[in-house]
């Protein structure tokens, strides 16, 4: 029988919403203003397409919208102004037309302390907290902080990742660094992890992650699912970019079915059809209608 790995804290505010993670599964849709973003290759670098892409994003059911000024990738180092000046004018014009949450992809402490006063309700950070001020910045707001594992200093190589076991090694490092967000006065309740699939690990090590997702679940904490679109999934299939939609779905559903409470994505509206359709299965979520079988004759 499924069944989900339970929550230390299921019920969460992040903004103005309310979520029982131990009821629902949250899609965040994917916004890159970055001329250079792995998937979109700048189409929403503009700030009008970025915010269009954010609110398109809203109206296909996304829960949260994740604004990104800097891809994961290495490449030359952005400075933060230059990244608050992406990401912070998408902020306010969403903020001014939505009540979606709005989450902001970075590892700088100055451009979360910038989103966090512009609107953002999560920080986002991919690096593991690399900047020390990260957690004092969020932890000074009411703002929820998403801790992922990755290895390598921002925007640099980290070539041939090596683990013994990359399930433990995945685990122990994020139990790590929610221990030193909450010694640094954030509280367990205002954290959500995510074991960074394709960051710093190879397709094996992904396909790994998300074939032991429960052990990353069993942490207690809602668990961030971001597949999307990514080289193990064209690896595994031999599918360029544009192709990758049926095993990012594939993988969102594996993820969720063990645990993972939200789904990082591109595209919106198959992934909540997709995302609704694995709570059914667990059962905590009733059908839209029942008809089928139910009445005095079959329809």
């Amino acid at each position: 029988m499924l069944s989900l790995p339970p929550l230390d804290s299921p019920v969460r505010r992040i903004g103005t919403r309310s979520f029982d993670f131990s009821r629902e599964v949250a899609v965040m849709g994917i916004v890159n203003r970055t001329p250079d973003s792995f998937y979109d290759q700048g189409r929403t670098f503009g700030l009008e397409a970025a915010v269009r892409a954010a609110l398109a994003a809203v109206a296909a059911g996304a829960d949260i919208v994740d604004i990104g000024g800097v891809p994961f990738a290495p490449g030359d180092p952005l400075p933060a102004q230059e990244e608050a000046e992406r990401v912070v004018p998408v902020i306010e014009a969403v903020r001014a037309a939505s009540d979606v949450v709005i989450s902001v992809d970075t590892f700088h402490a100055e451009v979360a302390r910038r989103s966090i006063a512009a609107g953002a309700d999560i920080i986002n950070d991919t690096t593991g907290l690399s900047d020390p001020d990260m957690v004092g910045v969020v932890g000074d707001s009411a703002a929820s902080l998403i801790v992922t594992h990755s290895l390598a200093t921002p925007r640099t190589q980290y070539p041939r990742p090596h683990y013994d076991d990359v399930v433990v090694e995945v685990v122990e490092f994020l139990r790590d660094r929610v221990e030193r967000a909450v010694a640094g006065g954030l509280t367990a309740e205002r954290i959500i992890i995510d074991p960074g699939p394709d960051l710093n690990k190879n397709t094996l090590h992904t396909l790994e992650i998300v074939r032991r997702f429960d052990e990353i679940a069993a942490l207690g904490l809602p668990v961030l699912a971001a597949l999307s679109n990514k080289d193990f999934i064209g690896e595994t299939l031999d599918a360029p970019k544009p192709e990758r939609l049926e095993g990012s779905l594939a993988a969102a559903v594996a993820s969720v079915l063990q645990g993972a409470r939200i789904v990082r994505v591109h595209e919106v509206a198959p992934t909540v059809a997709a995302v609704r359709m694995a709570e059914a299965i667990l059962g905590i979520r009733e059908p839209a209608y029942l008809k089928h079988n139910m009445g005095e004759f079959n329809e």
